[in-house]
């Protein structure tokens, strides 16, 4: 059994969140998403794919400083935070470097996290992915038996163009996308209780109907969930609050997808 196997056999589904653009809320999507797909029971690990941009331990309140234990001299103890197991390159170099690599260098660092972690049992092995369609991407599909994608999005037409483009390119390489999530749909007034679309509304379902994909859910624009950013997430901090039950109802119906897929894994095709 090659390396790879070894390190990934017990780990079920590898599900990545993704999105064509920045700026979306997808790696706070991807965070609260563990937590939520935790919370229904799931044994979760969180791989942090953002080479250039790792956010993952902030998100979760990791400690500055806080290095993965070695086994062997050659394979990493995922970190533990808040019931994931987790490896992110922010564990790996400190955080004032800056990742000056070109494209392969950064692949090479994505496939030494994914393949050389000690990821154990997991029944979802959810990868936040940088934003757009480079290397990162195709690197992962080419590395990994990836179950499928959720593609974050929000409503206005500038995101759902690029939301367009990460959908065609995880069809380009065979990878099913398992539902799209609208962040940032609607507000409502903390004070009145007033309910504004103000990055228009629907445009998450109109991308998913139109590639026949699921609407797993829709997010508030909420300072709760913003507020989550500095190492609280919100499914965390209030798990009983009407926020994580958004999430949950996320992770449930993207644990519907996952009972959905049959067979062997598709073979990837680069175009």
């Amino acid at each position: 059994m090659t390396e790879v196997a070894a390190n990934l056999q017990a780990v079920r589904h590898i599900v990545a969140v993704a999105s064509g653009k920045g700026g979306v809320g997808k790696s706070t999507t991807a965070v609260n998403l563990a937590l939520a797909l935790a919370a229904e029971g799931k044994g979760v690990g969180l791989l942090d794919a953002d080479i250039y941009g790792p956010s993952i331990g902030l998100l979760l309140g990791v400690p500055e400083g806080t290095q993965p234990r070695v086994l062997n001299g050659n394979t990493f103890v995922p970190v533990p935070a808040l019931g994931l197991k987790t490896m992110s390159m922010a564990y790996l170099a400190r955080p004032q470097t800056p990742m000056v690599w070109r494209g392969p260098m950064a692949g090479g660092a994505l496939i030494q996290m994914l393949t050389q972690t000690d990821w154990g049992e997991l029944d979802v092995l959810v990868v936040d992915m940088p934003p757009g369609t480079g290397d990162i991407q195709l690197t992962l599909a080419q590395k990994a038996q990836v179950a499928g994608a959720v593609i974050v999005t929000t409503p206005q037409d500038v995101a759902l163009l690029d939301a367009r483009k990460g959908i065609e390119m995880f069809r380009k390489v065979h990878i099913p996308v398992l539902g799209v999530v609208e962040n940032m749909s609607l507000h409502i007034c903390s004070n009145c209780g007033h309910a504004e679309p103000i990055f228009d509304t629907g445009g998450g379902a109109r991308v998913a109907e139109e590639y026949q994909a699921r609407l797993l859910g829709a997010l508030p624009l909420d300072r709760r969930i913003r507020e989550g950013d500095a190492g609280r997430p919100v499914v965390s901090a209030d798990p009983d609050g009407e926020l994580a039950g958004c999430y949950r109802s996320i992770a449930r119906a993207l644990l519907e997808e996952l009972d959905q897929l049959t067979g062997d894994a598709p073979e990837i095709v680069i175009e």
